[in-house]
């Protein structure tokens, strides 16, 4: 029986991954005597001193064992028992938690440090202390220490050496545990407010059932088409709030710890560790793009709170604009001076037409005495700036004939901006000029990707694809942060936030991206139409945290570069099952658990293709890549060649190599580059230490030609997506069926700020493009619907999908229910025949259902009750117009091929001297249409409906107000459209006009009805005889 115990395998502890040793009496140390959780000895202690005192498993208390000092105290004794049981601190350090994907614990085990010297007295009250440190604040610690150590040197225990060096060494471990804590926690939201909320969900959703069976059994008879019509489209909207509720299931909060990711990586007198990023700035057209706005987002980000030689900034240009080539150049000449004053002064925002712009109290906090002198002078400088700004911009205008030239005479590359090669231009960092301190700043690139005709570009999913590809050879970071031109950073440590998830030990491994709400400037107080979209990013996107992340919106991202080159995320190795070896293993093969597993194991293996190659590949590659470099063309120059990288394919099977090379190779995946190739399989980034930088221009140059992508996987299965004008749905949405987790940040200062339109003609036209997006993918081969079942996309996010791609189309039957109520006023017919008490019962529960899911929404998520209902009016508008029009785009260019644009023509100017002047800006656009149809028999069958019961007498009365709810409601929701379609009016309120029709219109009727100056006719009433009388 001994011998067969030896041959077990070692017990691992489930905390710190150390082997658990036998006790004092020889036998193995078991720490809980219910459940036998396998925990070592000095975790055990660890946990009894300063932890939870329960096991992990069966949370049971622990319970003192037989080999330990008892002295007369019980298990209740914690104070003395921290003396008597806490371990060194090098095996404190070592077992300590480092925060995994739910921010408890860590399993990573840590390198031991070396113990300190303690003198005889002050070993073990230095203990004491550091076990009572954890419950005191750290003035409460401080005070205790000194008073300690004044007792301790008059009684002449403790000399003045002594004290230094102790207290030294007793800072530097704690600073060194504080560095080991999680970087981040999970909040959930508290029990008692989303445990009512999913009642009330629960609830709704069997109201809804009764609700439906209603209506089916009870048909209006006299009505039937309408009836009918109703009634579909209440269970379409029915399934739609499915789709959109239970996504929101499980809400949840994050909080991140800056001090102690600058602990951890940013060590006095050590390297730097924080992780390279290169942030990615998307342009197109600089004239419809203001060029001082695209200004003010890289001087934002050239001024980040991150490490300057960690840094570098990709402004893609994709309409080949030497106006914007111009701006860069005036942009790094002006951070020269911008970036050391927002440092010194640690400014915010760091985008100087928005920090000069607030209305705040500049002096708070700020003590130097030199700041007020040096913010006029960089004021007084950036408003100099703004007029060479707009100086260029105006010369802009009007394009010469002989096209654009370039300051030293030669043309502009770019005066086809349809056909002209590939341009790459750096500023500033090493190779360019430093800041005025003398400081490096970040290193600052401006591209522009080759185009020709014949060739598809695909928009801002092929720029952005471009500069991943560029990154990758001149830096190779392995974070990438996505803004879009208008979006600067309003928060200078936003990097920070996310690298506090994206460098964790655990969970940064999983996650593809890391996604931050978007927030806007300029839009006016009451939000008319929903720009802010509170409740889609406060509501929907925490909803989704809690499941397997948040969706990619297109902006104030930050990526994990391996994620965006296709590859899975790497699986955790699970334990292996405990197997009984006390049956014969004839009678394992019977029940199939040998030859089966095999044959499985086998299949899996031949079917895993080249993603699991190429993880396997990058893992082994990480030692030797740096070494992979030869001469070419007589040059010194590292550069990277597919023979070499085919070497490493050494100490795999022939199976491997072979499927490897003949089914996906690296050329046909990522394209003819062996630099950029060679980038890939480097896991931590970065380029190797003999590779200088200028000699990649040309390789550069090389990986932004128009037909790079030609024949690879480019926009099929790596980078961004294409098929699709919302790229970004599409790409985070390959990315998760890969079984990759993303995370929402949601600082307290925002960590990113963009403009929105106002205006209701463009906010409609914005919401048309999301829309066609959705219903393009929809048509597609990448619908959620059908697209990777078997993958490892979780349900709940997978609904969430669903609903991103189908929400155009409930504008369908959301247009026929707003119809409904003006034909049953015109009419005199309605939806719903007479009910009884107890059937009234499921409209009045289904009503104050859905009244308390929004009052519990709003409570566990901080949404005011305004934004609410803006995002409910805009659903209605939006539904009516825009999604309308994009479900008929959409299935025109699906089926038909024709693609069709909707042209916006300004019908008035706005109001220089109104700070929301462009909210009265009225454009003509077709998007107008369906909507104001709605308000106008909406209006006039309210005119009716009244005009007929004035008619009918008192008796008719009863039926109206159910006709008229309905129609209010239609004219309620559609509001802020109309009042959007009157414009200004010279300020005159819409509701004052609304109202004066409707109630000009119905003391007409009545006045006609009563006719005060026509006789009133006495005696019976006589009608004029036929011929026949």
């Amino acid at each position: 029986m001994k011998h067969r115990h030896s041959s077990f395998p070692a017990k691992m502890c489930k905390i710190c991954s150390d082997e658990i040793r036998d006790g004092d009496n020889g036998q193995k140390f078991v720490a809980c005597h219910v459940c036998a959780y396998p925990v070592c000895k000095p975790c055990y202690e660890y946990e009894r001193s300063t932890g939870s005192k329960c096991c992990p498993q069966c949370k049971t208390h622990y319970k003192r064992h037989k080999d330990e000092e008892n002295n007369g105290l019980d298990d209740s004794d914690d104070e003395l028992m921290n003396i008597k049981n806490r371990p060194d601190a090098s095996s404190i350090h070592q077992n300590f938690a480092y925060g995994s994907e739910n921010g408890d614990y860590n399993s990573k085990q840590q390198g031991r440090s070396n113990g300190r010297a303690f003198s005889s007295t002050g070993s073990v009250l230095g203990r004491e202390f550091e076990g009572e440190r954890d419950g005191a604040t750290d003035a409460e610690w401080k005070e205790r220490v000194d008073k300690w150590k004044a007792r301790q040197e008059k009684r002449g225990l403790l000399t003045k050496a002594e004290q230094t060096k102790d207290q030294d060494s007793e800072e530097e471990e704690y600073l060194d545990a504080d560095a080991r804590q999680p970087l981040w926690r999970k909040v959930p939201i508290s029990s008692s407010k989303i445990s009512p909320y999913r009642i009330v969900i629960v609830l709704r959703l069997v109201i809804l059932v009764f609700f439906f069976r209603f209506r089916i059994l009870t048909p209006a008879r006299d009505a039937y088409p309408l009836w009918l019509i109703s009634v579909i489209c209440e269970i379409w909207f029915a399934l739609s709030w499915i789709l959109d509720q239970f996504p929101k299931w499980m809400p949840i909060n994050r909080e991140t710890y800056l001090d102690r990711l600058s602990m951890r990586f940013e060590r006095d007198g050590e390297k730097n560790k924080l992780a390279p990023v290169d942030v990615f700035v998307s342009t197109v057209d600089p004239l419809k793009e203001p060029p001082i706005i695209t200004a003010n987002t890289i001087l934002s980000i050239l001024a980040v709170d991150y490490p300057v030689n960690k840094v570098s900034c990709y402004v893609s240009d994709d309409g080949a604009s030497m106006l914007l080539f111009d701006t860069l150049s005036e942009t790094s000449e002006f951070a020269r001076r911008w970036v050391p004053f927002c440092k010194k002064y640690n400014v915010e925002p760091r985008a100087p037409e928005f920090y000069f712009s607030e209305k705040i109290d500049y002096l708070k906090d700020k003590v130097q005495t030199t700041f007020v002198k040096d913010r006029r002078a960089m004021k007084r400088e950036y408003e100099e700036f703004k007029v060479r700004i707009n100086s260029l911009v105006a010369k802009a205008q009007k394009k010469p004939e002989e096209g654009w030239v370039m300051q030293d005479g030669t043309p502009w590359p770019g005066n086809n901006t349809r056909d002209h090669p590939g341009m790459i231009q750096v500023y500033l960092g090493k190779e360019g000029a430093f800041d005025i301190d003398g400081n490096e700043l970040p290193r600052l690139v401006y591209v522009s990707r080759e185009k020709r005709p014949g060739y598809a570009h695909h928009k801002k999913a092929g720029a952005m694809n471009a500069m991943v590809r560029v990154s990758a050879v001149l830096t190779n970071a392995p974070f990438m942060l996505n803004l879009d031109c208008d979006h600067y950073i309003n928060n200078s440590r936003a990097i920070r936030e996310s690298m506090c998830f994206l460098m964790d030990p655990q969970l940064g491994k999983k996650l593809c991206y890391v996604q931050f709400p978007q927030r806007f400037d300029g839009i006016d107080r009451n939000d008319r139409y929903a720009n802010r979209n509170i409740v889609f990013f406060d509501i929907n996107m925490r909803g989704l945290d809690g499941i397997q992340g948040p969706v990619y919106v297109g902006t104030g991202c930050v990526f994990n570069r391996p994620a965006l080159y296709g590859y899975e995320p790497p699986v955790s190795e699970k334990r292996k099952k405990m197997t009984c070896d006390c049956w014969p293993s004839w009678l394992s093969c019977c029940c199939g658990g040998g030859s089966r597993h095999k044959s499985k194991s086998s299949d899996s293996k031949k079917k895993s293709g080249i993603k699991s190659l190429l993880s396997k590949l990058r893992k082994k590659k990480k030692s030797d890549t740096t070494a992979m470099s030869y001469n070419r063309k007589r040059s010194t120059e590292a550069i990277f060649d597919l023979e070499d990288i085919e070497e490493g394919l050494e100490g795999y099977d022939e199976l491997d190599k072979s499927s490897l090379m003949s089914q996906k190779n690296f050329e046909k995946r990522f394209g003819m580059s062996p630099v950029f190739i060679a980038s890939t399989l480097m896991e931590n980034g970065g380029l190797p230490e003999a590779t200088n930088t200028s000699s990649l221009i040309k390789e550069a140059i090389h990986v932004i030609s128009c037909g790079y992508e030609e024949k690879t996987e480019w926009g099929k299965e790596i980078g961004w997506i294409y098929g699709s004008v919302t790229e970004d749905i599409l790409t985070g949405f390959k990315m998760h069926c890969r079984g990759w987790k993303s995370v929402y940040c949601m600082p307290k200062r925002p960590a990113f700020k963009g403009s929105a339109p106002i205006n209701l003609s463009d906010r409609l036209h914005q919401v048309l493009r999301w829309a066609l997006g959705s219903v393009e993918i929809f048509f597609s081969r990448h619908c959620p619907l059908w697209y990777a079942w078997g993958g490892k996309l979780k349900i709940l996010e997978r609904l969430a999908y669903i609903n991103t791609i189908v929400y155009p189309f409930t504008s369908i039957p959301l247009l026929a229910y707003c119809t409904i109520p003006a034909v049953c006023l015109l009419t005199g017919k309605f939806i719903i025949p007479t009910i009884n008490n107890f059937a009234s019962i499921w409209f009045l529960a289904l009503f104050l259902s859905i009244i308390a899911t929004a009052i519990l929404e709003l409570r566990w998520s901080g949404v005011s009750i305004n934004d609410l209902w803006r995002n409910e009016q805009f659903w209605v508008i939006g539904g009516v117009s825009a999604h309308l029009f994009a479900v008929f785009q959409g299935l025109l260019k699906v089926l038909f091929g024709v693609d069709t644009n909707f042209t916006v023509t300004s019908k008035g100017a706005s109001d220089e001297s109104d700070e929301f002047g462009d909210l009265y800006l009225f454009k003509w656009t077709t998007l107008l249409i369906p909507p104001t149809t709605l308000i106008i028999l909406n209006m006039v069958g309210v005119v009716a409906g009244v005009s007929d019961a004035i008619n009918n007498g008192y008796g008719s009365w009863g039926p109206l107000f159910g006709k008229l709810f309905f129609a209010f409601w239609v004219i309620v929701h559609l509001y802020p459209f109309l009042k959007g379609l009157m414009g200004r009016q010279n300020r005159t309120p819409t509701i004052v006009v609304l109202w004066s029709i409707l109630l000009a219109s119905i003391f007409s009727l009545v006045w006609v009805r009563i006719d005060p100056f026509l006789p009133k006719q006495t005696g019976p009433m006589l009608k004029q005889c036929g011929v026949d009388c």
